[in-house]
């Protein structure tokens, strides 16, 4: 078996490292408990960015707890944007059951033939077969028992992934009444011209896309703060940033999900929500760290 280089380290030489690597610890009782239910691991990532390239060193005045209260910032914003993405979630679940009425067929997920792309369709079978399989609900169990395993379009989606959600709006067809086209009528937004447009495809599922990536980081309680995401939503042209970031941040998932809100009252009461952590821990957190431009309220 392999010998990793690295052996353990007991709370009192994690903390020791850090000293040694200029962190300022006021309260060893503070750093103690930190790093015995939070993790030294998870905590150095809320010190990335005051670490001196050059000398591999923390920046003068780096303070444990300013770490600390900066961890506690990100808990709180992964909550909050859960919480929120979870009625977009549910809103969309139940929108897509309602645009797939125009087929008026239970079993329309069965068909390859409302799908583009037949090796994809395929694809997403083998994942809402197994996330079907995998589930104990009611809903499931009732037409395991009634109707021979056949299971309807509303069952479904109900224990779909998110992820398999996404890949199989991705590949519905397009065209004038067409389910996907109902779908999208959800979600208008006003062009340059004032004029009330439906998201194309592609800007439509790289929004769904984008939160769905901000679900997991959320879920799985993985950092925010200071985080580069790979994806790149296509953002209304009013509120894109010029010139464009070279990798997105918080900003763009949380237009995203603004585009994607399931009422206007429910992204208003977010934004409030938002604003009032933002006050509640102002001086832990540089908002520019998270893609944030100066006008970023006037998007919101």
């Amino acid at each position: 078996m392999y010998q990793y280089p690295k052996n353990f380290s007991s709370v009192t030489q994690l903390i020791q490292k850090l000293i040694a690597a200029g962190m300022t610890i006021d309260s060893q009782d503070e750093a103690k408990m930190a790093l015995t239910t939070i993790g030294y691991y998870r905590l150095k990532g809320y010190s990335f960015h005051r670490i001196d390239p050059a000398t591999q060193k923390y920046i003068p005045g780096t303070n444990f707890s300013a770490v600390l209260k900066l961890y506690n910032f990100d808990s709180e914003l992964s909550h909050l944007i859960f919480s929120y993405l979870s009625q977009i979630e549910v809103t969309l679940r139940a929108r897509l059951v309602d645009a797939f009425q125009t087929t008026q067929d239970a079993l329309i997920l069965h068909d390859p033939s409302a799908f583009k792309d037949k090796q994809l369709y395929w694809r997403n079978q083998g994942s809402i077969a197994s996330e079907i399989s995998r589930s104990n609900d009611v809903f499931i169990e009732h037409n395991f028992n009634n109707h021979e395993g056949a299971i309807p379009l509303w069952a479904s989606v109900e224990v779909m992934s998110f992820g398999t959600i996404s890949k199989t709006i991705k590949n519905m067809k397009t065209g004038n009444q067409s389910a996907f086209s109902i779908l999208v009528q959800n979600y208008k937004f006003k062009n340059a011209n004032g004029k009330d447009v439906n998201p194309s495809k592609d800007m439509f599922t790289s929004w769904i896309q984008a939160v769905s990536i901000m679900r997991n980081i959320c879920a799985h309680n993985s950092r925010i703060y200071n985080r580069a995401i790979s994806t790149r939503p296509q953002l209304i042209s009013s509120d894109a940033i010029s010139p464009q970031p070279r990798y997105n941040g918080l900003y763009q998932i949380m237009l995203s999900m603004k585009y994607l809100r399931p009422t206007d009252e429910s992204w208003t009461a977010f934004v409030t929500d938002f604003k009032q952590l933002l006050n509640k821990h102002a001086g832990a957190y540089d908002i520019n760290k998270m893609n944030f431009p100066s006008d970023w309220e006037s998007h919101f």
